[in-house]
């Protein structure tokens, strides 16, 4: 640091500007110490010299000192600022994360100089970050204009731009005219193929390279997991000589995506030494596979081991926690975050409202949502397709148009919580309008997904010739969801043509569906075609069409507490159907008639259907939710099958008999009952 001593005068220059940079500038190492020596250079007048003001330049934008508003307010000081101030000006914005910056400081740099081969290689590895292929090409053709094109390093970033933009074929085409290629060029272009998912020309270029590095074989591991071939991904692992980090973390990303999770888990036992990316590789693998416990064992672990989850980690553990409906968790987990400072205008707010409209608490959601200050458009979205799950089709509209108010245009992942929302509603009227607001206003191309929403509100409508003329004028093959919505929409509504019609396409599409089988019978049934219900059965049990048992879940106290059919295993069985017993004398007594219409085929006894029914798993979780549950407090059930039209009818009875709140999640949506009614429009 510069001393000032009796003998110096503040009214005559400390240093000449030929000795200011050279002597002070040079040893700079904080930037503290540059703002000190710029400070003294303009009380001094030194500034002005604009070898002095570019060394300030270089300073600031210095890996050490890295202040890139200093350093852009410096260089705007500069009279003429000369080449290589240009250069480190946009290098520093580049390495800031800041390439648009970047290319719009290179495109004024070119009113005033010639670019050279710093300045393009730096600006292309800027556009191939914001993956703007477009500018990148005009880039090139601009080198080929100045006579760079032959340039090693700018044919390298070419090279690197043309690979991580997917312009594969240009990538090749500049590989092939170099004559000197290092070994960072062979990388780009073998992780370019590898991208593109042509790992066989990966692998002929890794098999040509004379020198490799643990990124020539972490990119084949990485590129060949990724395209699905794990064997071979693992061929190459097992081959590498020294294995990095990314490279058994490509690899657990492989083994997951390809649901062994159980070959992932024998990797991240075995590795050396883990990052956060490896345990979020884990964590939401098992999210993927549908192994939402393993899933917050782990995150649990990382807990327990001090170590600080990222954004990604809650993310997929919140997502985990959707799957489970274990409200606890979730909000003990959104508990930490405020603690530790989590930022919920990103998407973790979404994810946390997603939760928590998925785990039955759609007031918890729309809290978030509220206390959200800079709302985006994926917080809109989710909280319209929470509250359309929920059956709550006013607060939907009123949120769609306040949304639409503020500015926010919908995609289409905000329709289809518009359009469920009308469908469980019944407002089929709004569920026209929605459909073709989104095609003509918004010109938003319907997906598989908005025709199934709109097909499906107009089976419950009972336009089922509409809804087949819908069906009819689809881009799309129809799936599953639709044809079953049309089949059930006969069937409820009494058109055995249109049913019929709906059953073929169905079997054709899902032969294993028993829903198909089990809502034609009905169908059938109840027109007094039993002739046909035997060739439908008949054809069950030709083809060993078995019904999915019903599983329902409850937690109690952070335990998830699961139930099939019939369920006799759980410590508490015996309180559990004496709760039965007590239940159905009750609804016994309010004059409840057992609806046996959509019991298993193979039951022929009534009572043997009325006593199939009693033991349906949402109800013992029911029971064993009125025994372990505080008075007064919901009771939450999720169930992996929708609920059939009798265990609706008697949770209804039950939320005003022991007046009690009961949340039922199914595979359809949600079925809030309270005193006795339900928020759907599903049952008629």
């Amino acid at each position: 640091m510069l001393q000032l001593t009796p003998s110096h005068s503040l009214h005559q220059p400390l240093l000449s500007p030929q000795s200011l940079p050279f002597s002070l500038l040079q040893t700079c190492k904080t930037q503290r110490e540059a703002e000190q020596h710029h400070a003294i250079s303009l009380k001094t007048g030194t500034f002005s010299d604009p070898a002095i003001a570019s060394r300030f330049l270089s300073l600031y934008a210095d890996p050490k000192i890295n202040n890139l508003d200093y350093a852009r307010s410096v260089f705007d000081q500069i009279e003429e600022p000369t080449l290589v101030s240009w250069n480190v000006l946009i290098k520093c914005y580049v390495g800031n994360q800041r390439s648009h910056d970047a290319i719009v400081l290179f495109y004024e740099l070119l009113h005033e100089l010639v670019p050279d081969n710093f300045t393009v290689p730096c600006v292309i590895k800027g556009c191939a970050r914001l993956n703007a292929i477009g500018e990148g090409k005009q880039i090139h053709g601009l080198v080929l204009k100045i006579g760079l094109g032959l340039d090693k390093f700018v044919q390298s970033s070419l090279v690197s731009l043309y690979s991580k933009c997917g312009e594969i074929g240009l990538a090749r085409k500049v590989f092939d005219q170099m004559l000197d290629r290092d070994l960072v060029t062979w990388n780009s272009l073998i992780d370019g193929y590898a991208r593109c998912g042509e790992v066989e020309v990966a692998m002929e270029l890794f098999d040509q390279m004379q020198e490799r590095d643990s990124f020539s074989w972490t990119v084949l591991v990485d590129g060949l997991s990724k395209c699905g071939k794990v064997e071979m991904a693992r061929e190459i692992f097992d081959r590498m000589p020294h294995r990095n980090l990314v490279s058994w973390n490509a690899m657990i990303n492989g083994y997951m995506k390809s649901g062994d999770f159980e070959m992932a888990r024998q990797l991240f036992s075995r590795m050396p030494t883990r990052d956060i990316i490896t345990w979020n590789s884990m964590i939401a693998g098992y999210e993927f596979n549908g192994q939402f416990m393993e899933a917050l064992e782990l995150f649990q672990e990382i807990l327990e081991e001090d170590i600080m989850p990222s954004h990604a980690t809650l993310v997929s553990a919140l997502s985990a926690i959707s799957g489970l409906a274990i409200l606890s968790k979730g909000r003990w987990i959104h508990s930490f975050m405020v603690k530790h400072g989590f930022d919920l205008d990103g998407v973790l707010g979404t994810s946390l409202i997603e939760m928590y409209s998925k785990c039955g608490s759609i007031e918890s959601a729309l809290a978030v949502f509220r206390a959200i200050d800079r709302k985006k458009l994926g917080h809109w979205t989710a909280i319209i397709v929470g509250l359309g799950m929920h059956g709550m089709a006013d607060q939907v509209l009123e949120l769609f148009l306040e949304m639409r108010k503020n500015g926010m245009h919908p995609h289409g992942i905000t329709f289809i919580g518009v359009l469920n929302a009308c469908s469980h509603a019944g407002l089929v009227d709004l569920g026209r309008y929605y459909f073709n607001l989104m095609i003509n206003d918004y010109e938003i191309e319907p997906t598989i997904e908005h025709y199934g929403c709109f097909v499906d509100i107009l089976c419950r409508a009972g336009c089922l010739d509409e809804a087949k003329n819908v069906i009819e004028s689809m881009p799309m093959k129809p799936n599953k969801v639709i044809w079953m919505s049309l089949l059930s929409g006969a069937r409820n509504h009494g058109n055995v043509e249109v049913g019929d019609y709906a059953a073929r396409h169905l079997i054709d599409v899902s032969p294993d569906s028993v829903g198909c089988y089990v809502l034609l019978s009905n169908m059938y049934a109840a027109a007094d075609k039993w002739e046909k219900v035997s060739q439908v059965r008949e054809i069950m049990r030709k083809r060993g069409v078995k019904k999915d048992p019903g599983c329902s879940s409850i937690e109690h106290r952070g335990v998830l507490h699961e139930f099939i059919v019939g369920d006799k295993s759980h410590p508490r069985t015996k309180d559990i159907y004496s709760k039965l017993t007590e239940m159905r004398e009750k609804l016994k007594s309010v004059g409840h008639v057992p609806d046996t219409s959509q019991v298993l085929l193979c039951l022929q006894e009534e009572k043997e259907k009325e006593a199939e029914l009693e033991n349906h798993s949402e109800r013992l979780a029911i029971a064993f939710g009125l025994i372990n549950l505080e008075p007064g407090s919901p009771i939450r059930i999720i169930k992996n099958l929708r609920v059939c039209n009798d265990c609706h009818s008697v949770t209804k009875l039950l939320s005003s008999i022991y007046d009690r709140e009961i949340i039922v999640r199914d595979n359809s949506r949600f079925h809030h009952f309270r005193n006795g009614s339900c928020s759907c429009k599903d049952f008629w």
